[in-house]
């Protein structure tokens, strides 16, 4: 028998603010990235320097944190959880805009790294048990969406912000709007009864003898998704990172004209997200492989059209362009369909502690080591390619994808079996 959901009139409304907290926890994220030409200015920094104050303060808290709240959003009352941590992550945010130099930075990051630690699994949890599993990838497709729409409202608000106010107000504004809506969360959501299984019991004797996520890498379709996200994180986060920047340096654009341009990709990332989330679950009823063979379509083509985006002669701007555009549009296809396959083969039990670790990775090595690693290499390149450097670190970056591409790969294999077992076991919830 299938996982029932219970009936909830709200779940709409839940699903369009845990999205909204997410948007806006994401362009926190995104806005050192967008403002870096006036930060970098105002102190004088190098890209190696900006790689690691955008990187480095995100992944050492959710490094920390990540795991622990996910095992926290399994065993406790998930809604308080996700409002507090978002509402003092925003305020960490805020306090960004009294930064004087790197160390203040690079510590004003922390707060989007508590945010995304104690709000991401934790929503994602919620959604599983509000969701039927042929309903899944959609609502988890509109969630994932929240990132795109954050980038998009960064590249969107933050140069206009900046312009109007400065760079300092701009993060102030955003960490204020995200104390609000966690407030509002706290205040009007209810927190959903769980979903149960028959793996409970087993899992509670298992968890004596190792760990909830030993037990989850144990299992190969879980271990081979979670490494395939971690590669889709590098490049994606990695480009999201520095993309602004390379449009502005690459075909001498204003602030403005290249984020108006990744605004435009943005956009369409939301777009191939949402679709990617449609698409899965209305073929997934008829094949249940296609929860895979989604992701690894879109890694595919993301991987194609993302490196001729970086590789095609400068003077074919428009040509580059559009292929930034469909490499938008298919970078985003690998989210909705995995996060809701791992929901559909970790018991109910262990879900937020399973999408923890998929975030883990993200915010380590996409969020920590790509823009470093990005731009170390943009620092060293310059030397020898005149001033390209930061274009064939992004190749570096986006050359992520081919590990990507075969993770998911050794996924899908794996993916049949797992579910059958998975529902097998599911019992209706008491």
């Amino acid at each position: 028998m299938t996982e029932k959901n219970h009936p909830n009139p709200s779940r709409v409304y839940v699903l369009a603010l845990l999205t909204a907290l997410s948007a806006m926890t994401f362009m926190d994220r995104q806005i050192l990235s967008v403002l870096l030409q006036p930060i970098k200015q105002e102190f004088g920094f190098s890209d190696l320097q900006i790689g690691l104050i955008t990187g480095l303060g995100f992944a050492l808290a959710f490094g920390a944190l990540g795991i622990p709240m996910g095992r926290l959003a399994d065993k406790h009352e998930r809604r308080s959880l996700i409002a507090w941590c978002r509402g003092i992550g925003g305020c960490i945010a805020s306090a960004g805009a009294l930064a004087s130099g790197a160390g203040g930075l690079t510590a004003s990051r922390a707060g989007a790294a508590l945010g995304d630690a104690g709000g991401g699994a934790a929503s994602m949890s919620i959604l599983a048990d509000l969701y039927a599993p042929s309903e899944r990838s959609r609502a988890m497709s509109v969630f994932g969406v929240g990132g795109a729409i954050g980038a998009l409202l960064a590249l969107l608000l933050g140069p206009l912000l900046a312009e109007l106010w400065g760079w300092r107000a701009a993060m102030a504004v955003i960490g204020l709007a995200i104390m609000l809506l966690s407030l509002v969360l706290r205040l009007t959501v209810a927190e959903p009864m769980r979903a149960l299984s028959h793996a409970a019991a087993p899992d509670a004797a298992a968890g004596q003898r190792q760990s909830a996520v030993l037990m989850i890498w144990n299992e190969p379709v879980t271990r081979f998704l979670i490494a395939g996200a971690a590669c889709a994180l590098i490049a994606g986060l990695s480009i999201g990172a520095w993309n602004v920047a390379l449009l502005a340096r690459r075909f001498e654009l204003s602030l403005k004209q290249a984020g108006a341009i990744s605004a435009a990709a943005a956009f369409l990332s939301v777009s191939g997200s949402l679709f990617s989330g449609w698409l899965t679950d209305r073929l997934a009823r008829r094949d249940v492989r296609w929860q895979i063979r989604i992701p690894v379509i879109g890694v595919g083509l993301a991987l194609v059209f993302g490196l001729a985006y970086l590789l095609v002669g400068d003077e074919l701007f428009v040509v580059s362009v559009a292929c930034l555009l469909v490499y938008s549009f298919f970078t985003a296809w690998w989210a909705p369909a995995t996060y809701a396959a791992l929901s559909l083969v970790v018991p109910a039990q262990r879900r937020a502690t399973a999408s923890a670790m998929v975030l883990m990775a993200g915010a380590l090595l996409g969020n920590g080591v790509g823009p470093i690693v990005a731009g170390w290499l943009s620092d060293m390149l310059n030397a020898v390619t005149q001033g390209q450097g930061l274009r064939y670190a992004m190749v570096a970056m986006m050359c992520m994808l081919l590990p990507g591409l075969w993770a998911f790969s050794r996924a899908l294999l794996h993916y049949p079996g797992a579910y059958r077992q998975a529902h097998a076991l599911a019992v209706p919830a008491a």
